[in-house]
């Protein structure tokens, strides 16, 4: 069995989804899996988000029409209407692609399933939950430094999205307000704010990004609705306990190895429990393998595959309905992108 990962891969920082989607893809062709040519695979792994324009729909179709009987997976996040705060157009259009050309959906949490099926009613036959994990030749316990409180304890949050939900207005509150002759913090990423106390580092390279992680002893995350944070599971494999915002994928990610917090007054006090109790959390951290979760792709790979040779999958559909469903999907895309350009404008004008 075959597989190949219908996405435009980006090197260098980037988004988690393309992080993990570099590690899943190593993994496949460490097990000699993954073809790079997709008329060869047997198997299509489709990433529901993020994609610029329609060209992706449109490759996905031509392979669909060519190769009706192989299987489609689809990779979903989300709801993006909760994550970016947009319209839920996007989400909608989502759904049409999953309705039109898949076999199986791979939800990244279970709060992503719930709020997909609540907000959207995206589902498919069959699903299930995988969460993702870091690439773990980068993001491991190598060089980690030993905790002490006899210095500052060094706190640290990362994002490659600078929308305001991806916890913003908690890091403004901290930078105001955290003890800083206890603490120290440092954010790594693209951000909307400037800091006054918290120190700004621009996206790194993977490889520098783990090494300044194992550096620090606290990885906090404040973004809301967050299906399945790679930051967080990368610092959580770096072994950093995590203060997180109680919400998303979060509290499943986390387990024992961290805090939630509901409000961002809770924090200073959360992070002195996590100071005070450092060493029992840091022994408490879930580890989440990337090679675990490579077979467990594939196994679910291998049972859509087997549903779909026993039973004839509802999605492998004749060519004048996937051009009719094609057609539709095109017109609503077209839509969307048209009001998200006058939302863009109207943001401009202001």
């Amino acid at each position: 069995m075959k597989i190949h990962i219908l996405y435009d891969f980006v090197d260098g920082p980037y988004g988690g989804g393309n992080q993990f989607l570099k590690a899943i893809r190593s993994e496949f062709q460490r097990l000699g899996v993954y073809t790079q040519e997709a008329e060869k695979a047997d198997v299509y792994l489709f990433n529901g988000y993020p994609f610029a324009d329609f060209s992706v729909v449109e490759h996905l179709h031509d392979i669909k029409q060519r190769f009706p009987r192989k299987v489609y997976l689809f990779r979903i996040d989300g709801p993006t209407y909760l994550i970016r705060g947009n319209h839920k157009y996007y989400d909608h259009l989502l759904k049409g692609i999953c309705n039109a050309y898949m076999d199986g959906i791979i939800f990244q949490s279970e709060w992503s399933r719930l709020k997909n099926k609540e907000i959207i009613g995206t589902a498919a036959r069959p699903e299930v939950i995988i969460h993702n994990a870091p690439d773990r030749r980068i993001f491991n316990l190598k060089t980690k430094r030993k905790f002490s409180t006899d210095r500052k304890t060094k706190i640290i949050a990362t994002s490659w999205s600078s929308n305001i939900r991806k916890g913003f207005e908690v890091y403004r509150y901290l930078d105001n307000h955290l003890d800083w002759s206890r603490y120290e913090m440092t954010f790594v990423g693209n951000s909307p704010l400037q800091f006054k106390n918290i120190r700004w580092v621009k996206p790194q390279p993977s490889a520098v990004l783990a090494q300044m992680l194992r550096q620090h002893d606290i990885f906090l995350t404040a973004s809301q609705n967050d299906p399945c944070s790679n930051s967080l599971l990368e610092a959580l494999n770096c072994g950093l306990p995590a203060l997180a915002l109680n919400d998303g994928g979060h509290p499943e990610l986390i387990s024992s190895g961290g805090l939630l917090f509901d409000r961002m007054e809770e924090v200073p006090k959360k992070l002195a429990m996590l100071v005070d109790y450092y060493e029992t959390f840091q022994g408490a951290l879930p580890v989440y393998d990337i090679g675990q979760v490579t077979l467990n792709y594939l196994d679910f790979a291998k049972a859509v595959r087997k549903s779909c040779t026993n039973d004839k999958s509802p999605n492998q559909r004749n060519s004048l309905t996937l051009s009719f469903r094609y057609l539709q999907l095109r017109g609503y895309f077209q839509f969307y992108d048209f009001l998200m350009r006058m939302q863009r404008k109207l943001t401009r004008g202001r």
